[in-house]
C-alpha cells in the first residue's frame, strides 16, 4: 500500500493547503477589519455613476489655462528624463559587480536604493518642503524616480554580459573607457534604450501626477478642479493627459525603432 501512494503522480501536498486555508481566512479577516461591504460597493456604483454624469460633455472653454499646465508637464518629463537618464548611467556602471569593485558597488547600489525607496508623490512632498512650490521640485522628484529605475536595471543588464568581450580588450591593454565603449556598451545598448524610453513614458505620467502636491504640472489644475467641483473641465484634463501619454509612447516607439534599426 505504501510503495502505491508513493508512485501516486498527484501527491497531495497538506502544507500546501495549510497555507491557501490560511491566506483565504487572513483575507476574510482582513476584508471584515476594513470594513469593506457589499452595500458599500453597491453605493459607490452609484457615486460613481453620478461622477461621470458630471463629466459629460468635456469643457475645454479654458483650453489656454489646459495648454500651458500640460507644456509645464511635457517640460518637467523632458528634462528629468534627460537628467536622470544621465546620471543612471555612471551610477548604474558603479552598481555592476562583475565590473566594478566592491568599494564602488556598495555606495552605487546604495543611492539607488534611496531613490526606489519612495514614491515620486513622497519625494515631490520632500521637494516642495526643500525648494518650494514649482516646476523645479517635480524636475528634482523624477530626477530621483529616473536614477532609482535606470539605474538599478542598467546595473542587472551589465551584470548579465558575457565577459568575454571584456576579457579580450583587458588582454590587449585597452584602457577602461575603450573596454566600455567596445566590450560592455554593444551588448547592452539596446535594452538601455529601451529602459531610457520606458523612464521618458513613465516621467511623462507622474509629472502630471507630482503636481497634485504643488510640484507643477497639469497636476495641479487637475486637483484644483476636484476642489472647485469642476468636473467637466476636469474630464477635459483627463481627456488631454490620455492624448499626451498615448503621443509619449508613439514617440517612445520610434526612438526604439531608430535605434534598432
Amino acid at each position: 500500500m505504501t510503495a502505491i501512494a508513493a508512485k501516486r503522480p498527484f501527491r497531495a501536498n497538506w502544507a500546501a493547503r495549510a497555507g491557501w486555508a490560511l491566506l483565504a481566512v487572513y483575507c476574510v479577516y482582513a476584508v471584515g477589519s476594513l470594513e469593506i461591504t457589499w452595500a458599500r460597493f453597491l453605493i459607490g456604483l452609484g457615486n460613481g455613476a453620478t461622477f461621470l454624469s458630471e463629466m459629460v460633455p468635456p469643457n475645454f472653454e479654458r483650453w489656454k489655462l489646459l495648454l500651458e499646465g500640460l507644456f509645464e508637464t511635457v517640460q518637467i518629463a523632458v528634462i528629468a528624463s534627460a537628467f536622470g537618464v544621465a546620471l543612471s548611467l555612471p551610477i548604474g556602471l558603479a552598481a555592476s559587480r562583475n565590473l566594478m569593485p566592491a568599494w564602488a558597488t556598495w555606495p552605487a547600489r546604495a543611492v539607488i536604493a534611496v531613490c526606489r525607496s519612495f514614491h515620486p508623490v513622497i519625494f515631490a512632498i520632500l521637494f516642495v518642503k526643500a525648494v518650494g512650490f514649482g516646476p523645479l521640485a517635480g524636475i528634482l522628484t523624477l530626477i530621483f524616480a529616473s536614477i532609482g529605475f535606470i539605474g538599478k536595471l542598467f546595473a542587472e543588464a551589465i551584470e548579465e554580459i558575457s565577459l568575454k568581450p571584456v576579457e579580450a580588450c583587458r588582454a590587449a591593454g585597452a584602457p577602461f573607457m575603450s573596454l566600455l565603449a567596445y566590450a560592455v556598451l554593444p551588448q547592452v545598448l539596446n535594452r538601455f534604450i529601451g529602459f531610457a524610453t520606458y523612464q521618458f513614458d513613465a516621467n511623462m505620467r507622474n509629472s502630471t501626477m507630482v503636481g497634485i502636491v504643488g510640484a507643477g504640472g497639469i497636476g495641479g489644475t487637475l486637483f484644483s478642479a476636484f476642489q472647485r467641483f469642476d468636473y467637466d473641465f476636469l474630464a477635459a484634463i483627463l481627456l488631454s493627459i490620455i492624448a499626451l501619454i498615448m503621443c509619449s509612447e508613439y514617440l517612445a516607439i520610434r526612438i526604439k525603432a531608430v535605434f534598432n534599426d
